[in-house]
């Protein structure tokens, strides 16, 4: 029993004896903390919720319970405020002795009972072009926490990251890597950083590239390139603290036809259909709209019927599927899987993508599926105030490990909790 539904046990006795004949399992009664730390420990709006089926206004019954809770030795203080909240200041003996509770249960404080529910966290997922940034670790460790809290509340959890490992970043990390092998200068577009010289080299030493025509040159070239980069990534996180317990390969679907069966699924729900859309209006489109929209006729998921703003395409004009149409196959392999509750950490310049695919996941598994997505916002890198590179394609970044070297595990992890994950961020090595 944890020190809310300590206090709220108490307050469920005193509502019991001021309204006794109120069936008050009926009612959404909260006791949680106050908006402001001067209005006291905890909060009840109790009051405001039984009003009317008590027949008395909501300050008057405030006035009554607080005076009832007064009298609990756990309670010192209480005060109404507003329309009818229950502000409540703990007595120091109890705080006091919650403190014993918890040096007494030691590491198992707070850990809860098996809840029987799997809960799928996908985190991090960035593409692997090259190591990791600092700005890769906001949602690294948002997920890390996440996936540590609830898996101590009791539920089963499984951290996944998604390799985008099949879409336009990794031909021109292909090509990038196939320049360095022929011991050519990277051009601008391309990736330039030094990274990617030793997996030329690699590619040159384990391949006869040369004798290859160019798709199979490219080929060769994600494949030495791959594994190597998210060793990479794999190392960079490791310093961090973060662990991951599948890799799921967006590559994979395609392999399996996974994006195919997937979509003749939606297409006998009656959901796939061929259309034109609407050019985006307003504001410039996001690149996921850009994606969406051409002046022609397309293959569309009826995302409308979901809640979201537009149907969504699901083929590009070169026939290969969109980025959208390998999302849905994903997040159904992982209710396939036996996840029917997924959380997603995503980047904010993703935030117009979730009604999209929240809609997918309603649709996809029938409504058995739930879909979370959190969001995290930019990290600014200074350096004494001055702003500090972070672009692979320009060939100027800090890595992730380099920071973590500089500053330690630890500062990292706490200074990208210091602010609400949708807020920007500013990371100064000086103040770090």
């Amino acid at each position: 029993m944890n020190v809310f539904t300590q206090i709220e046990a108490q307050l469920q006795s005193v509502l019991a004896e001021i309204l006794p004949t109120i069936n008050l399992a009926d009612f959404a009664i909260a006791v949680e903390p106050p908006r402001s730390g001067a209005h006291g420990d905890m909060a009840t709006n109790a009051a405001m919720v039984l009003a009317k089926t008590a027949k008395m206004p909501p300050r008057q019954l405030a006035e009554a319970i607080a005076e009832k809770l007064e009298a609990v030795a756990d309670i010192t203080a209480t005060q109404v405020a507003g329309p009818g909240f229950v502000n409540i200041t703990l007595a120091p003996a109890f705080w006091q002795q919650h403190i014993k509770v918890i040096t007494e249960a030691g590491a198992d404080y707070g850990r809860g009972t098996d809840k029987q529910q799997k809960i799928n966290i996908e985190y991090v997922s960035a593409n692997p072009t090259g190591p990791m940034h600092v700005g890769h670790a906001r949602g690294a460790v948002l997920g890390d926490v996440l996936a540590n809290l609830l898996a101590t509340a009791g539920y089963d959890i499984t951290r996944e990251y998604y390799i985008n490992d099949a879409g336009g970043q990794i031909n021109v990390l292909a090509q990038s890597v196939l320049l360095r092998a022929q011991g050519r200068q990277v051009p601008e577009g391309l990736y330039p950083s030094d990274y990617i010289i030793p997996i030329g080299q690699t590619l040159a030493a384990q391949t006869d590239f040369e004798a290859q025509d160019e798709a199979t040159q490219i080929m060769s070239a994600k494949q030495v390139a791959l594994p190597i980069i998210m060793d990479m990534i794999k190392d960079d996180l490791a310093a961090l603290g973060i662990r991951h317990d599948v890799f799921s390969s967006e590559q994979s679907l395609h392999d399996r036809n996974m994006i195919d069966e997937t979509l003749a699924q939606l297409e006998g729900q009656g959901l796939i259909y061929q259309g034109i859309l609407e050019a985006p209006k307003g504001k410039p489109p996001s690149p996921e709209d850009r994606e969406d929209w051409e002046e022609r006729e397309q293959t569309l998921f009826r995302s409308t019927k979901f809640g979201d703003d537009s149907d969504r395409a699901l083929k590009k004009s070169n026939g290969d599927w969109t980025y959208f149409a390998a999302d849905i196959a994903y997040h159904l392999d992982k209710y396939q899987r036996g996840f029917t509750h997924q959380i997603n950490i995503w980047g904010a310049d993703h935030a117009g993508y979730i009604k999209r695919m929240k809609a997918a996941v309603e649709a996809i598994t029938k409504g058995e599926a739930q879909l979370d997505v959190r969001t995290c916002n930019l990290v600014k890198l200074l350096r004494d105030g001055k702003p500090v590179k972070m672009s692979k394609r320009s060939g100027e970044f800090i890595t992730l490990r380099e920071v973590v070297d500089e500053v330690g595990k630890d500062a990292v992890r706490f200074m990208m909790l210091t602010r609400k994950n949708d807020a920007p961020l500013d990371f100064d090595f000086a103040q770090v």
